[in-house]
């Protein structure tokens, strides 16, 4: 993998991207569980995040809202699985909040963050239910909106 090159794959129901960040793992993870920083990276112009609420521990609760240019708002509701500071987050959107079902589970996101002489290979593989998830993720933008906000939190951390 060529440094600061962001690399999407699909691998079964898996979607999986790869970047090194320039950056101590710490910050990355950091911009991934303090709502502040996440809210400055999270969402592909020209939608924003409006809110983030993280209860970062296992079973602990996860909100992010996406807001479009036209104002409507898109809240993804979920729960952590595992959390290892600086090193592994786990999370679900198949529960909403302490350990309450969602409607319809749709994926459970594993970001792993492992240090490369100081910087970070960051990596999400995205596990879905079903191969007709995965391709609805994939007809959602995946491969061009995940690598965007991966620039986006890659320039927060490389800056700090």
């Amino acid at each position: 993998m060529n440094a600061n090159k962001t690399v999407t794959a699909t691998e079964g129901r898996d979607l999986l991207l790869t970047r090194i960040i320039e950056a101590p793992r710490e910050r990355v993870f950091r911009a991934w569980t303090e709502p502040d920083l996440l809210k400055q990276w999270f969402a592909p112009p020209p939608f924003t995040t409006s809110q983030v609420e993280t209860d970062l521990r296992p079973g602990g609760s996860s909100l992010i809202v996406m807001r479009s240019p036209d104002g409507n708002e898109f809240p993804n509701r979920g729960v952590y699985l595992d959390v290892v500071a600086n090193e592994r987050l786990v999370l679900t959107d198949a529960f909403v909040k302490a350990w309450e079902p969602s409607e319809k589970p749709f994926m459970t996101i594993e970001l792993t963050f492992a240090d490369i002489d100081g910087k970070t290979k960051y990596t999400a593989r995205i596990h879905h239910w079903t191969t007709a998830d995965r391709e609805q993720h994939e007809k959602m933008g995946f491969h061009q909106g995940w690598p965007i906000c991966t620039e986006q939190l890659a320039t927060l951390v490389e800056q700090r």
